[in-house]
């Protein structure tokens, strides 16, 4: 293949995010309105952020089995054509990246024009995601589990830290500080779930075992809400309100062998980040000392120590001294993490309000403003597959 149809297989500087949007964030089963609605008001605010008219979209994008689907958006929205309609497979929250990527992609083609990527969760009205009561029938990796008790995700992901721990001597302040730094920077924010309930490490030691080594707060919460995103070409981005974020790289999938079952992929204590973020950083010709802040998913605080160790910040010998509360937290630490407070602190939108406060980060309006902001990384579902992570920028960076 030639240097130049190489070098045209890519996203990087093609797409913007051009508007961010979302609901208030509630409590599991406290939403007061429908999942659909959700979308819709959180699709309706990033067009409004934006100052896009809603009847110009004409793609839409998201993961995880998302029930609003793009047909209905496209007629509730008054849609003049529906162009692309993408969902990713699998992995679950770890396709809150690769909603994006897939959305970048249909633009890049030419598929699309104007494309909303949007997560949407009612659980009051569809069920708790980590319930495992009513199940009748089990198959897959379900059926060499549940027979022996291993019931919900905190069960089954601390099995793989609990190996990593071990393997790399890695101390349960590495994963304490990750869960302070979450709420410390949610107490800056007013969206966030947990604003105005701090955590400190007497209150995270105190909190009751779920599944060793997760403590209560190591576990992300359970949330009702939407989040939603507008991508357009770059050349477009001067065209709307706020400042753009560009799509510097994207990446998905996972390694050899990473979804056997029973618990048995070659490499077992690992986030599932090896080739993807080899992937990322060569789209984005970026490495880890670029980055300036990082959004990970936490869907528990262990699979955020392996997925940071992947992406090249630190060894995993190193773990112990990097992963410390100064270190974590904006504006001036070496890493600032999760900066609206994460899944853990601000609002479980399966992760997408990761990304948008990526956005937030490289417009300079988050709550919790990094020193370095130009380049935001979102790492999306450590210890799933398949997973996906994003790189966004500033128009300095292309």
């Amino acid at each position: 293949m030639s240097a130049k149809a190489t070098a045209d297989r890519t996203l990087r500087g093609r797409v913007a995010v051009v508007g961010i949007g979302e609901t208030d964030y509630y409590r599991h089963g406290a939403s007061p309105d429908p999942e659909f609605k959700l979308a819709l008001k959180a699709i309706l605010g990033a067009c409004s952020d934006a100052g896009i008219d809603p009847r110009d979209i004409d793609g839409f994008a998201s993961y995880s089995e998302e029930r609003s689907e793009a047909s209905r958006l496209a007629a509730a929205l008054g849609t003049r054509r529906l162009r692309a309609a993408t969902m990713q497979w699998g992995g679950g929250g770890g396709g809150c990246c690769a909603a994006v990527a897939n959305a970048a992609a249909s633009i890049v083609a030419g598929l699309a024009d104007c494309v909303v990527v949007f997560r949407a969760l009612a659980q009051g009205q569809y069920g708790r995601f980590g319930q495992t009561t009513g199940i009748d029938t089990i198959s897959g990796e379900k059926a060499y589990l549940m027979p022996y008790g291993v019931l919900a995700p905190p069960q089954r992901f601390a099995m793989r830290v609990r190996r990593y721990m071990h393997e790399h001597g890695v101390g349960q302040e590495a994963l304490r500080a990750i869960a302070l730094a979450s709420y410390h920077h949610a107490q800056a924010n007013p969206r966030a779930v947990m604003y105005g309930k701090p955590l400190d490490a007497a209150k995270y030691d105190a909190s009751r075992w779920i599944a060793e080594p997760f403590h209560l707060y190591d576990c992300c919460m359970e949330n009702d809400g939407a989040a939603a995103l507008v991508l357009v070409p770059a050349e477009r981005a001067g065209e709307f309100r706020n400042k753009p974020a560009y799509v510097l790289g994207a990446a998905v999938g996972s390694g050899y062998c990473a979804g056997a079952i029973p618990h048995n992929s070659p490499h077992y204590a690992s986030a599932g980040f090896e080739t993807v973020a080899a992937d990322l950083y060569a789209m984005a010709g970026l490495g880890p000392s670029d980055v300036g802040v990082v959004q990970c998913y936490e869907n528990f605080t262990g699979g955020v120590v392996m997925a940071l160790a992947e992406h090249g910040f630190f060894a995993p010998e190193e773990v112990n001294d990097y992963l410390a509360f100064d270190n974590l937290v904006a504006p001036s630490g070496r890493l600032p993490l999760n900066t609206s407070g994460g899944n853990l602190a601000e609002c479980y939108m399966h992760g997408f309000e990761l990304v948008l406060e990526a956005v937030r980060q490289v417009r300079g309006t988050s709550t919790s403003q990094a020193r370095r902001n130009d380049v935001a990384m979102v790492i999306g579902g450590p210890m799933v597959t398949p997973v996906s992570n994003l790189l966004l920028g500033s128009e300095a960076t292309l």
